[in-house]
């Protein structure tokens, strides 16, 4: 494979890496906050912030994690016929329904930066009594989609390398 081929993939994989690496963490955050939710219910005034910040935090946790999950091949895939086959055949298999990821990933990332534009141009906020703005979320979202979606095509680039007999290890 070219350098920058090679390049590309060790990059993609180390910026996910950190990235995901930081989303695991976002999960504490949000059981501290639902936390201070159910004590505050019970004791307190229930504060209106912390169901949808604790949304917030986990549609951050889910996108910003997913390149890093598809990194360490941590999805959910069928096992059924895939467990029994060489890592030739993988490779093939896992070269070619990447290809339908990346499809699904560009198309939801246009929605993506059609939806962000929307929140920022119009100061989009929430429908719920808290109202808090929009564009923050889904900005964080439109960044997991795009780093998944760096993460497939190096993801792509490793099977064919694979393919051809050499390894981006």
């Amino acid at each position: 494979m070219h350098p920058v081929i090679i390049k590309y993939v060790r990059t993609v994989d180390r910026m996910n890496r950190g990235i995901g690496r930081f989303a695991m963490y976002l999960i504490f955050a949000m059981m501290g906050i639902l936390l201070y939710s159910s004590i505050a219910k019970t004791f307190f005034v229930p504060p209106l912030w912390t169901l949808e910040t604790a949304q917030f935090l986990m549609v951050a946790y889910y996108l910003l994690g997913g390149a890093y999950s598809l990194q360490m091949g941590e999805h959910v895939r069928m096992d059924l016929l895939y467990g029994g086959w060489t890592d030739r055949t993988r490779a093939f298999v896992d070269s070619f329904t990447v290809l339908l990821l990346i499809f699904y990933l560009v198309i939801l990332f246009y929605g993506g930066l059609s939806s962000t534009s929307y929140a920022l141009e119009y100061g989009e906020r929430s429908h719920s009594a808290w109202r808090p703005y929009m564009a923050p979320i889904k900005i964080i979202m439109t960044i997991g989609v795009f780093m998944m979606l760096l993460q497939a095509i190096a993801s792509m680039i490793r099977s064919i390398a694979k393919l051809r007999g050499e390894d981006l290890s």
